[in-house]
């Protein structure tokens, strides 16, 4: 596996080098020069295939020879064992549940995946690491317990405070050893931009074998790309195949770039939606052709509030960089509080199915689109985390208790273990040199 960097200014690089490297020198992101269309026969007995197995056989075609098979199936089978089942709340409408992992939310898969393997490549070369991850909620917890007692990995997390559910906050801040959180007095992009900048500082580039554990890394995407195949399977199994549409809830916008790796893998995908709150720098991009980043905006869909998503590059390169292109492939739509709110309440009234909010604007941006088509659909919307991580939120929307997941309910009470941090990188430099 081949990769380049999206500023075209740094060496091109082997998976390894990547996976470690997290960032290129120049700043951008790294691709792949080729991603293998699946052969037709995959498709064929999809519906015959375990998620594990599918993502085996994902993973090798992406990956290539840089891990050997009986290895790779271990890192797969170490990685992704929970499932991801589709749940139809509405005739031709399902609901892809990714919030079965360990921390309760769909970025076990990428944290999971890469953990298992910077764990393969560690052993190999006898080094130590230190991740920096930024977390707007669920990217912190997913990585703290994919990463945590591994050895030869430090971790250290970055979370805007006071922007994270405290479900949340307790996943990231109550592990130890060597998971170290840190409370950032910005928002998600300072905790993101303060990332970035050390990786391309070369004291602490000296200092620390540096490597990034959000969707800027490359590992993340890989698995990302499991679930948009095993949905396609689920509905071919339940006898339904109809064109797929799949909405996306986004904020950084690696969610939706995995999906659009799988398009290109050959999965039949008849349109993505990306679903924002009012961080709606993308959407509206689709519309105008213009893209401007701007200040995030706190919502209740907390995980979704960033105001320059580090993977639109990514997004336009995989979906055909003109804008015409990318407009056949994608469209657009946000949601503010107020209507997440009352999707929530509706569907749960009609239905009894919970939705987080993230959830609820990701089943408002397919109900938009495929209620415009004049044409069967398979619509599938992802669910990006369980409701009980947004415990307030739900039960204040929906009016009534709900049940919360013992593993989540035990981290209420534990106690907070996080280093108060500005925002400007010479702070947080000092910090990591000390």
């Amino acid at each position: 596996m081949i990769l380049y960097s999206t500023n075209h200014q740094s060496p091109d690089v082997l998976l390894e080098e990547a996976v470690f490297r997290g960032l290129p020198q120049d700043n951008g992101l790294y691709m792949p020069y080729e991603i293998s269309e699946l052969p037709q026969s995959f498709f064929d007995n999809i519906q015959n295939l375990s998620l594990t197995e599918i993502a085996f056989e994902v993973s090798k075609a992406l990956i290539g020879n840089d891990i050997p098979e009986n290895d790779l199936r271990k890192i797969v089978n170490t990685a992704i064992n929970f499932e991801a089942p589709i749940v139809e709340i509405e005739p031709d409408t399902y609901v892809l549940e990714l919030f079965h992992g360990p921390s309760m939310a769909f970025k076990d898969f990428g944290a999971r995946f890469m953990a298992a393997l910077m764990s393969y490549f560690l052993q190999k070369s006898n080094k130590d690491i230190h991740i920096l991850v930024a977390t707007s909620g669920d990217t912190g917890g997913a990585v703290a317990q994919g990463f945590y007692e591994t050895p030869g990995i430090k971790v250290t997390i970055l979370y805007p405070k006071g922007k994270v559910s405290d479900i949340q906050e307790k996943q990231l801040t109550t592990l130890g050893k060597n998971v170290t959180a840190l409370e950032v007095d910005g928002t998600f992009d300072d905790c993101q931009a303060l990332v970035k900048a050390a990786f391309l500082d070369q004291d602490l580039r000296q200092k620390f074998n540096l490597a990034s554990a959000n969707s800027i890394n490359i590992s993340r995407l890989i698995p990302q790309s499991f679930y948009y195949f095993n949905a396609y399977a689920q509905l071919k199994k339940a006898g339904n195949t109809a064109p797929v549409v799949f909405c996306v809830p986004s904020g950084n916008f690696g969610n939706l770039s995995a999906g659009l790796i799988a398009a290109k893998m050959g999965l039949p995908v008849k349109m993505f939606v990306a679903a924002t709150n009012i961080n709606n720098i993308v959407p509206d991009y689709l519309k105008s052709g213009v893209y401007a980043p701007k200040t995030s905006q706190e919502t209740i869909s907390n995980a979704m509030d960033v105001g320059n998503p580090s993977n639109f590059i990514r997004m336009k390169i995989l979906a055909g960089s003109d804008f015409d292109q990318v407009i056949q492939k994608i469209t657009g739509d946000f949601r503010n509080d107020e209507e997440t709110k009352k999707a929530m309440k509706k569907v749960y009234d009609q239905t009894g199915y919970i939705m987080c909010p993230h959830t609820a604007v990701a089943y408002l941006g397919l109900k938009a689109y495929t209620e415009s088509l004049g044409e069967k659909v398979a619509g599938v919307f992802l669910s990006t985390a369980h409701f009980a991580k947004f415990l307030d939120v739900v039960e204040e929307t929906l009016h009534t208790k709900v049940p919360v997941p013992e593993r989540l309910e035990a981290l209420l009470s534990k106690e907070k273990v996080a280093i108060a941090m500005p925002k400007d990188f010479s702070s947080f430099k000092a910090y990591l040199l000390s």
